[in-house]
């Protein structure tokens, strides 16, 4: 009973801290003017083009912290503050978008990966918990690691993206630095940004895997008692 509490306490409190820290982080170095006087979009504008990235597009976007790189439109999107306003938490995570807009042109194996386990992790995942209900309800083993396989694939997903995300981050610092966008003093205000931004992907993929150990868990338990 105490272990299921300390595993739902986990997988509850670990996403809510993780974003906690996000905005936290966000908000503190939103304030922190960077000394390039830049804006994000021109942080943006600035790294693509001296990557030979000219034809990816920077635009704004809605939301909080929506940032993002489209792919398939080759379209680096900002979420309004970062897009105009010059911190040191605009610059770093303009930057980061730009480095998968690098990671993209260089065919970074991750992020290859990741595109491809894409289509097939949405349908798997939101398939798995019809095979695992079924499963556990009507007590068929069977079923029940059908769901755990099909669950697997979105784990994986999750476990793949940890890389990319680390990897962008990295190349966003070395761009910024040595595009002069941040100076010496600012490199540990970026690079909080930019760790605090990583632990949601670290807190998702620890859920992800802590899910599916307890079904495996589950489901040996069903197979012994057969």
């Amino acid at each position: 009973m105490i272990s299921y509490i300390v595993y739902f306490a986990i997988i509850l409190l670990l996403p809510i801290y993780a974003q906690m820290k996000v905005k936290s982080t966000y908000k503190k170095y939103t304030k922190v003017r960077s000394t390039s006087g830049m804006s994000g979009a021109q942080v943006a504008r600035t790294i693509l083009d001296a990557n030979g990235l000219s034809d990816v597009k920077v635009v704004e976007s809605s939301g909080f912290l929506s940032d993002h790189y489209n792919p398939m439109t080759k379209i680096v999107a900002l979420s309004s503050h970062n897009y105009h306003e010059a911190s040191v938490a605009g610059a770093a995570i303009a930057a980061h978008e730009v480095g998968h807009a690098i990671q993209h042109k260089e065919a970074y194996s991750f992020l290859t990966l990741r595109h491809k386990l894409v289509p097939i992790a949405n349908i798997s995942s939101n398939a798995s918990w019809i095979f695992i209900m079924i499963g556990m309800l009507a007590t068929f083993p069977s079923f029940m690691l059908l769901g755990i396989v099909l669950l697997a694939v979105g784990v994986v997903f999750q476990i793949v993206t940890l890389p990319v995300e680390f990897n962008a981050s990295n190349r966003a610092m070395d761009q910024m630095v040595s595009l002069g966008i941040i100076r010496n003093e600012e490199e540990p205000h970026a690079k909080k940004v930019l760790s605090a931004a990583a632990l949601t992907y670290v807190a998702a993929a620890a859920v992800a895997v802590l899910e599916l150990l307890r079904l495996v868990l589950i489901y040996t338990g069903m197979t012994r008692d057969e």
